[in-house]
């Protein structure tokens, strides 16, 4: 495969794991902003810290109202990380590889490209988010938005070979889905920990209930915990090897995935990508709650960034540098 392709496959995959993620934490913190009022009044600026564009913000906006912050995150150009730019620079890596992918997919993915700009149009024009139409709208959008990834990845399984096109495809999709996992977890642990008497009340517990369907985790976390602690979801979201949303999942995905590109099974030798890739899933096996906790979450978490983004360098070292 020509590592141009290999790399629009790539991300292809990324740019439209990432609106889905985008749009399940701005929906989230949507409805949890309408269970809490006023009693949160930062509660909109942490999804910015969630995706790592405080800076830019802050240079286009003034203050981080709901209005702003979903503007961002939705439909900002400006923003290269806005869900409108995520679905452009798919469709544009989707368009260059045409002949790679099947016409469904190209299908779903330009249909659903030409709804957002639909939406973007109304969007942009809104002034008050708080009129019960502009609400509505809004979680009908961000619902569309999942809808829509997941139609995608249905479409993706249903109609491609499952070769090296696909392997690639898991891989961006895995190594950003990984990656936002880590970062709506150290949301809640660290930008929005709350002061010893918080711990425990109403608002930490709906904090955390959000945390969890974020990560379209609830009914999956419920199965095996009889209640919401704090320490059970870190372990669900970190080490659980059958979530699919989990780190050591995502993780054991690319491992595969990788194994299958590389053709290890043919005898080739092992490259840098494959090796950072096995070193950090037997660490994460080796790994138990206590021992997260014991060094800290928040710095955990931090460390587990900087490995995914140590892999992904890998791969861009073996696979789409010339």
């Amino acid at each position: 495969m020509l590592s141009r392709v290999a790399e629009s496959v790539f991300w292809m995959n990324r740019y439209i794991e990432r609106a889905e993620n985008y749009s399940r934490f701005i929906d989230v913190n949507h409805q949890l902003s309408l269970d809490l009022n006023e009693q949160v009044p930062n509660q909109w600026l942490p999804l910015v810290h969630t995706t790592g564009d405080v800076e830019l913000f802050e240079k286009r906006y003034s203050e981080p109202s709901p209005l702003n912050v979903i503007r961002f995150m939705t439909f900002d150009e400006e923003n290269p990380n806005s869900i409108f730019q995520c679905l452009s620079r798919a469709r544009e890596n989707a368009r260059t590889i045409r002949e790679n992918i099947s016409t469904s997919m190209w299908e779903v993915l330009n249909e659903f490209y030409l709804l957002i700009k639909d939406y973007r149009k109304v969007y942009m024009e809104s002034s008050d988010l708080h009129g019960d139409t502009v609400s509505m709208d809004l979680s009908e959008f961000l619902s569309t938005v999942r809808k829509s990834c997941q139609s995608f990845y249905g479409c993706s399984d249903a109609t491609i070979s499952h070769d090296e096109v696909w392997n690639f495809s898991l891989l961006g999709r895995f190594l950003e889905r990984a990656d936002k996992t880590t970062r709506i977890l150290d949301m809640k642990y660290f930008i929005l920990l709350p002061s010893v008497h918080d711990v425990g009340s109403t608002l930490d517990l709906l904090q955390w209930l959000s945390l969890l369907k974020s990560a379209s985790a609830h009914e999956m976390y419920n199965q095996k915990y009889k209640r919401v602690d704090p320490t059970d979801i870190a372990e669900f979201l970190i080490l659980n090897e059958t979530f699919p949303r989990s780190i050591f999942f995502c993780i054991q995905e690319m491992q595969e995935a990788l194994e299958k590109i590389s053709g290890i099974k043919e005898g080739l030798p092992r490259n840098l990508a494959q090796d950072a890739t096995t070193v950090y899933l037997n660490r994460l096996r080796s790994e138990n709650i206590k021992s997260i906790f014991d060094k800290g979450l928040h710095e955990y978490l931090d460390d587990i960034q900087i490995e995914l983004n140590h892999i992904g360098a890998k791969i861009v070292e073996r696979f789409f540098t010339n």
